[in-house]
């Protein structure tokens, strides 16, 4: 799968979310549910709330946001947006009239909370949260004019969560907006949910590599790529996972006293080309500092150096290629 969506069904695709946002027509059944529904067993649903849209398919590819919209960037999604697939659930909730979005969507927070998900992005357009500059008001703003919504699209807020259950990776999106009071309309919160249930990624399956090998594929050319090195996300902070392979780096600077190296560090191509930068060279410091703190490495040895996204060996479009440009990369000094 292409990981650029063509900006047409990158649009498509908002138009049908900011169609589950829209009012119901006028004379609709009140507090009903639309035949055939029902909640999502992991997210449920606000007290009051009525389902008005309801659509499952066992299989779909889509786009969710996990970040504001970097300035300049491409509207398509490539580097703001998390690219999932797998069983996809969209619900749009209606009410309870007389409750902010604000409200409701803080009680989904602490309810996704409370059921285990890690919220990976949550973002007010009255907070600042999401500038104007560009970020996931802009996103769905992008259809609204095609599409005429009855919204107040100073009031969206946006959750984005995720966990492991039963043997698969949860992702749940939610865009909430509200409609004003007007005549005899009430104030009246909308939710959009996507659940996105796909097989976990598989980790573990990149063996620590030994300092001999490394010492080998050094001597042969010039460099060795490191996967055995883990950083949480959008930080610089080293897991606790990664001590096997920094224990082996460790073993080899030690055996090879004569050794200088460069460590560099890899980001993937999502995210801003400044940003990454700039966790990557952090990255790489936090290796030199743990090496030379906890393992007595002289740091003149060691230079940390930060590549971003410059030099990937696979392509972004695939969270495969993805995890192969995450990386450390231990290059030899020679004549320094």
């Amino acid at each position: 799968m292409s990981g650029k969506m063509p900006y047409r069904r990158t649009l498509s695709m908002l138009l049908a979310v900011c169609a589950l946002l829209a009012l119901p027509p006028a004379g609709a059944a009140a507090a009903q549910d639309v035949a055939g529904s029902s909640d999502h067993p992991l997210v449920g649903r606000y007290q009051g709330a009525v389902i008005r849209t309801y659509e499952t398919k066992t299989y779909d590819e889509t786009r969710l946001p996990d970040r504001t919209m970097p300035k300049g960037a491409d509207r398509d999604g490539d580097g703001w947006t998390r690219e999932l697939s797998g069983k996809v659930t969209s619900i749009r909730y209606e009410g309870p009239a007389q409750r902010s979005i604000l409200e409701v969507m803080r009680n989904y927070q602490q309810a996704l909370k409370a059921a285990g998900f890690s919220e990976i992005f949550f973002c007010r357009a009255q907070a600042k949260d999401c500038t104007t500059a560009g970020g996931i008001t802009s996103f769905w703003t992008l259809a609204k004019g095609a599409n005429g919504l009855p919204t107040t699209w100073d009031t969206s807020t946006y959750l984005l969560a995720e966990k492991d259950e039963g043997g698969r990776h949860v992702t749940v999106g939610l865009l909430g907006v509200e409609t004003r009071a007007t005549g005899p309309h009430p104030l009246t919160p909308h939710v959009a949910l996507t659940v996105v249930e796909s097989e976990p990624m598989q980790t573990g399956q990149i063996e620590v590599i030994e300092a001999s090998e490394m010492e080998q594929s050094i001597e042969r050319n010039g460099r060795i790529a490191i996967y055995g090195i883990h950083f949480d996300t959008d930080s610089a902070e080293l897991q606790p996972a990664s001590t096997p392979q920094i224990e082996q780096l460790a073993e080899l600077l030690k055996t090879r006293p004569a050794l200088k190296v460069i460590v560099v560090g890899h980001t993937d191509g999502q995210g801003a080309f400044d940003y990454n930068l700039n966790l990557s060279q952090r990255r790489a410091q936090a290796v030199v500092d743990v090496l030379a703190k906890q393992y007595g490495i002289a740091g003149p040895r060691m230079t940390p150096a930060g590549a971003g996204m410059v030099a990937p060996v696979a392509s972004n479009r695939t969270e495969a290629g993805r995890a192969l440009n995450r990386r450390v990369e231990i290059v030899e000094v020679v004549g320094g």
